[in-house]
């Protein structure tokens, strides 16, 4: 194959990985498997990738961009909240159910990790990422339509995080994609539920603060 730049070089590999892990299983996967993929030398990996290690949290980051970037693509000003926070979630949702095998790939990285020495931080650093993408999208809902929490919004984070990932592998392991949705539904009215109009909550606050006074 050509010669291509590094960072391209990185992405040709992390994709051939998550096809060969998916296939194979996490534990299965070797860096010669890996590249037998990807049609390139061993020796191209080790300049890519400095270890395993590396190679494994790229992978991680990699799945959750593939479900989340959608997803944002539905947060646009001038939209319905409700509207806007349906589209999000049914568009993840999409994603589940047209690549189930990458998803049930995510609980398979997470139980691989905190396994096997020295790997125990980097299930950490998945579920770190999962906040951080959904925080991302709470930010720009409440941006982009000019809301507010009215929770603390790291709470509401790891509230989304919590029941987007059980409901993903309540999926995996029992199907039934009308009982999810309709999970999912009841999901969107509890989060619309906590985010209000920015000038309503500073209205509410400044008649809290006078009551106060």
């Amino acid at each position: 194959m050509g010669r291509l730049p590094s960072a391209q070089r990185r992405r040709q590999l992390v994709e051939a990985a998550i096809r060969v892990m998916t296939r194979d299983g996490v534990a299965q996967t070797t860096t010669r498997s890996i590249c037998a993929e990807a049609g390139v030398s061993l020796s191209v990996f080790h300049y890519c990738f400095e270890s395993k290690q590396a190679l494994v949290e790229a992978v991680m980051h990699t799945i959750t961009a593939h479900s989340v970037t959608p997803v944002a693509e539905h947060l646009r000003p001038g939209r319905d909240v409700h509207e806007s926070v349906v589209a999000a979630l049914r568009t993840y949702w999409d994603h589940v159910r047209a690549h189930p095998a990458e998803h049930m790939l995510t609980y398979e990285l997470t139980q691989y990790a905190l396994r096997r020495p020295g790997f125990a931080y980097l299930a950490e650093r998945q579920y770190e990422q999962y906040a951080a993408a959904n925080r991302q999208l709470l930010d720009q809902l409440c941006a982009e339509l000019d809301l507010v929490p009215v929770v603390p919004a790291e709470t509401l984070v790891r509230y989304l995080t919590s029941v987007i990932d059980g409901l993903t592998l309540n999926y995996l392991v029992l199907g039934g994609g009308q009982e999810a949705a309709a999970v999912l539904d009841t999901l969107a009215e509890h989060l619309v539920g906590q985010v209000r109009p920015r000038a309503a909550a500073e209205e509410r606050a400044g008649d809290d603060s006078a009551v106060a006074g």
